[in-house]
């Protein structure tokens, strides 16, 4: 990638980083009801709603308060959370960390499954691990997540006790106690991500192996395997790939249901609670961060391209 190539694609990403505070800020706004009827008593004075505003910055107009809110923004300062008076980054940064170990164990788990399964069954199309793998993937994908989880729950934990039903366990009271909380909710999410990149990765690989440079490396003799996961499947990653960095963002900020399933103090029952007491500032935090992780996610998959294939690098 050349300078002017990454320097015209760094303005688009700046461009889109505005947009995205820009729809953050106003959407919100949008929002009908009033913010701070939650924090007022019955029958407030319009002086009790007047120093309400002021506190909160909600009195100014609407440009000169979004310019305001996105300086804080770019020194970090997101404002303070309507209702317990904490620093919304304080708030997220002490919840962040669940929801990305939650994302990332679910994508690595994921992942595990895809690649022997996804490369095993593009090898042999129409074979019975293909046809068995085919008919697990469409069971799966007609389960919504969360009655897999509530499935899962009801087999490993109420019927065989052998997994907490709910419930977090920080790291700090072991790594073994830590990750039996986190293999149902790791598991629920797993599943479903699992069968995507399977169903992808299959795809391309049939297509990948009929390649003349697959031909020529099967008539040269190279082994099956490294054929498979050496010449094969860098080529067959790249939709892969960008299903990835589309499922980590949307991990991130869409795991509410399962978090409040199992009860995980995370960023989805963060944001939960915020809607629930109209906490306007802090719901406005997580969304900024979601959407802008998002964003940082799928950049870096687009420049994870060229180490796939070098044709991409030298084009």
């Amino acid at each position: 990638m050349t300078r002017r190539i990454f320097a015209a694609y760094l303005a688009k990403l700046l461009a889109v980083l505005v947009l995205v505070s820009i729809l953050t800020f106003f959407l919100l706004e949008m929002i009908p009801g009033d913010p701070l009827a939650t924090l007022l008593p019955e029958g407030a004075t319009p002086e009790m709603r007047a120093a309400a505003a002021e506190r909160f910055g909600l009195d100014g107009p609407l440009i000169e308060r979004y310019l305001e809110w996105l300086g804080g923004v770019l020194q970090g300062d997101l404002g303070r959370s309507m209702q317990s008076q904490v620093p919304v980054a304080d708030a997220i940064l002490e919840r962040l960390p669940v929801t990305l170990e939650l994302a990332g164990l679910s994508i690595l788990v994921a992942l595990l499954i895809a690649l022997p399964v996804g490369v095993y069954s593009g090898y042999r199309p129409g074979g019975v691990a293909d046809r068995i793998t085919t008919f697990l993937c469409s069971v799966t994908l007609s389960i919504p997540s969360f009655l897999l989880g509530v499935l899962l729950v009801f087999v490993f934990a109420v019927t065989l006790h052998a997994l907490p039903v709910t419930g977090w366990t920080p790291l700090s009271a072991g790594l073994g106690t830590h990750l039996r909380s986190l293999i149902l909710p790791v598991a629920t999410l797993a599943a479903i991500e699992a069968v995507a990149f399977v169903r992808l990765l299959r795809n391309d690989m049939v297509a990948t192996l009929q390649q003349d440079f697959v031909l020529s490396a099967r008539a040269r003799g190279v082994p099956t395997g490294r054929i498979l996961f050496v010449h094969a499947l860098r080529p067959s990653a790249f939709s892969l790939l960008t299903v990835l960095g589309v499922a980590m963002g949307r991990l991130i900020g869409g795991t509410v249901i399962i978090e409040s399933l199992f009860a995980l103090p995370g960023l989805g029952s963060l944001v939960l609670n915020a809607i629930n007491s109209r906490d306007y500032v802090l719901v406005q935090g997580i969304v900024l961060l979601v959407a802008v992780g998002y964003v940082l996610i799928n950049a870096l998959v687009d420049l994870a391209y060229p180490l796939l294939d070098p044709r991409v690098r030298s084009s």
